[in-house]
């Protein structure tokens, strides 16, 4: 899997930091389907797109770049872009205060301290501790952005009563110890789910259902990807022309988004705020971590 983490991180960190907003008038998030269409053909091109997780942590890295391009900082988002992938923020910011002939002692240090630096995310929810697959958090503020991620590429109809019961019972975990979190789901499908007659509009209508109550998800997303089998793989397609707008990739990342910014001050996340106006606010962003009492 780490092989598999670093080729995700070389087609990020080949790409432009573009301001994700749209400038024309209308406020809305423009996703970079291309790095996700490119992160979701690395599982496949190497033979484990059907193994559980490698399509998902393609998924992971794709929606942490998109909530890194709306601007918050890097050291926020988890997975992080670079080893390790989980870290809390504040001791990211303390690595980068240490001298360079101490930093690279310390960073391969915490690297072999999983408890320090742990491969996943963990949260305790309301009644069970569950791994986050995508993350907003700062040590005072606790989670902010919370991502729930799932992939299926066959035996469609067998296996969704399942997900979906999976992803509303941690909905319901998660959303009753953290009430202001801005909170989604996102469905990975391979669209050959579409040749299964009622498939597709089963997952559309369940996927609609899990945003309908107040204590679960803020939002939900269905992302359909389109390959062809063996020697013939190319390129992976994002179909989005089979999935409605309310429930693509825009209208997710634009709701999650703006979630975490309904629920904080002004003078919190002041950088995304920014990119998503397209204005300067004039406004320090406030660091309780650097604040004490007088």
């Amino acid at each position: 899997m780490s092989q598999l983490f670093q080729l995700f991180e070389g087609v990020l960190a080949g790409r432009p930091d573009t301001n994700p907003w749209s400038v024309d008038g209308i406020c809305r998030f423009q996703p970079d389907y291309d790095a996700l269409a490119h992160l979701i053909a690395i599982p496949i091109a190497a033979g484990s797109a059907s193994q559980s997780g490698r399509l998902a942590k393609a998924i992971d890295v794709w929606a942490a770049g998109e909530l890194r391009r709306a601007g918050f900082d890097a050291d926020e988002v988890w997975p992080r872009s670079t080893p390790p992938h989980v870290l809390p923020r504040e001791l990211a910011l303390y690595l980068r205060e240490l001298p360079a002939s101490q930093r690279s002692e310390a960073e391969a240090r915490i690297l072999r301290a999983k408890q320090i630096a742990p491969s996943d995310a963990r949260v305790l929810g309301r009644a069970y501790v569950k791994q986050v697959d995508v993350l907003v958090a700062q040590w005072s503020r606790g989670p902010e952005l919370l991502v729930s991620t799932k992939s299926m590429v066959s035996s469609f109809r067998n296996n969704l009563p399942n997900r979906f019961e999976e992803s509303y019972g941690d909905a319901k975990n998660l959303r009753g110890r953290y009430p202001l979190v801005s909170m989604g789901f996102l469905f990975l499908l391979r669209s050959t789910v579409n040749d299964d007659a009622g498939t597709l509009d089963r997952v559309i209508d369940m996927l609609r259902k899990l945003q309908q109550e107040a204590d679960i998800y803020d939002t939900t997303c269905l992302v359909l990807a389109e390959w062809a089998d063996g020697e013939a793989f190319d390129e992976v397609n994002i179909r989005n022309d089979l999935v409605p707008a309310d429930l693509q990739a825009e209208a997710f990342l634009k709701v999650l988004v703006e979630g975490v910014l309904d629920r904080t001050p002004i003078d919190m996340h002041v950088a995304v705020r920014e990119r998503r106006e397209h204005r300067h606010l004039g406004l320090p962003e406030v660091d309780e971590a650097s604040q004490s009492e007088g």
